[in-house]
């Protein structure tokens, strides 16, 4: 009851690929991928600004509600009926 034998994940591989089929299966792999790099990308970012510090913070802007910006659509959700 321990281990599988490859006949065992070789079919559960065949049933994978039927329910998933191999065009979701290649998306979902090239996503985790994309995933993982950006990750490693973010802690080489991290690592190399903690050798370095900064001169001087940058300046948050200010906390006051902007201007209507001209590329937001302001719309309102309706329930059906």
């Amino acid at each position: 009851m321990g281990s599988f034998s490859i006949w065992h994940w070789l079919i559960v591989l065949l049933i994978v690929v039927m329910v998933f089929g191999t065009k979701k299966l290649k998306n979902l792999g090239s996503d985790l991928g994309g995933a993982v790099k950006g990750f490693k990308d973010g802690m080489k970012e991290g690592s190399s600004s903690e050798e370095k510090p900064t001169a001087a913070p940058q300046q948050v802007a200010s906390t006051t509600a902007p201007a209507a910006d001209k590329t937001t659509i302001d719309v309102e959700a309706k329930t059906k009926s």
